[in-house]
């Protein structure tokens, strides 16, 4: 199993940081050169590989963590997304809702990646809090997982927990993944809510 972050911004960095604690290797992509993100990788551990973004898209499991609309854009790097998993990291935190056609936003996102294994997850914690050490106050910080596809769940809670959270399942994407989508300038109540489950 490969995995990938495609985008190197924030999120993106503190993803990485998740992997290389655990020392898994991890390529990681942007817009940018892989020579620009070089400098980074390496200021994270030897796990982080930086690529082009049509070496990233190879992998067997990726984060998506762009700009919400620069999805579009990722989504049209492959003809098909057959055989991938996709874990959508990206927050529509004042996309207007009139833009979403009214669904939510990892909806509008899951459709952009039709054949894709699509689970929305990792995305309700601010960098910072991401990119530390979940082993914490005597258990594991909680990352939210939502799907349509419960299939596709049960490998990224295993990544996850490899990684060091406790994934959590909230359900599918319009029910409890509400609880972790952003909706105009609204946060849902979920985001931000730094949870730790004891061991």
């Amino acid at each position: 199993m490969c995995y990938s972050i495609i985008g190197f911004g924030a999120v993106g960095q503190a993803l990485a940081r998740a992997f290389a604690r655990k020392n898994i290797d991890v390529t990681v992509a942007s817009r940018r050169p892989p020579e620009a993100l070089a400098a980074q990788a390496r200021g994270i551990g030897a796990a982080v590989i930086p690529a082009t973004l049509q070496d990233a898209v190879k992998a067997d499991t990726l984060f998506l963590a762009v700009p919400y609309w620069e999805h579009r854009a990722v989504s049209k790097i492959l003809a098909s997304w057959r055989g991938k998993t996709l874990i959508d990291v990206t927050n529509a935190f004042g996309v207007p809702v009139d833009d979403l056609d009214g669904l939510g936003s990892s909806v509008v996102v899951a459709k952009a990646f039709p054949d894709a294994a699509f689970v929305k997850g990792f995305n309700h914690l601010p960098a910072a809090v991401l990119a530390a050490d979940p082993d914490v106050q005597g258990g594991h910080r909680v990352v939210f997982l939502s799907s349509d596809d419960e299939a596709a769940v049960k490998p990224v809670a295993t990544l996850a927990e490899r990684l060091g959270f406790a994934p959590i399942w909230l359900g599918k994407l319009n029910e409890g993944g509400s609880l972790v989508q952003a909706r105009g300038r609204s946060w849902a109540p979920l985001i931000f809510q730094d949870l730790v489950k004891p061991r």
